[in-house]
């Protein structure tokens, strides 16, 4: 998985870390004061970028954490297929792929798209 490792003092509201070998998409960040018998704590609840549950992690301000390399791309629409999912074409590598459309979104052919992509799993954004 493509990730690299930074403290969680680095972390910040809108940015990604990998929770329970998920990426997620950190929503709120809070720290806590170092304490009489200890160091200061980080609270991170952050949402999964491409399922959607809600997680939450508590840590060291000085721990190491993964953070994923979550590319963004373009591409294009070619066909729909009942309103729930869209064939994409990647504009740099013209690979065809199918991806879910997200809630509420309606797409045509030829409509340009951007979206995320980890591995093999992508979303649209």
């Amino acid at each position: 998985m493509a990730t690299k490792q930074v403290e969680v003092r680095d972390l910040d509201e809108g940015s990604y870390v990998m929770i329970d070998d998920v990426a997620c998409k950190i929503n709120a960040y809070s720290t806590a004061k170092p304490g009489k018998h200890g160091s200061a704590k980080a609270r991170v609840e952050a949402e999964g970028v491409f399922d959607g549950k809600k997680r939450n992690l508590s840590q060291p301000v000085d721990a190491k954490i993964r953070v994923p390399i979550i590319n963004r791309k373009q591409g294009q629409v070619v066909s729909t297929s009942g309103g729930d999912e869209a064939q994409v074409m990647d504009l740099e590598t013209f690979d065809t792929f199918t991806l879910a459309l997200p809630d509420g979104v309606s797409m045509e052919p030829d409509d340009e798209i951007e979206y995320l992509e980890m591995e093999e799993q992508r979303k649209i954004v």
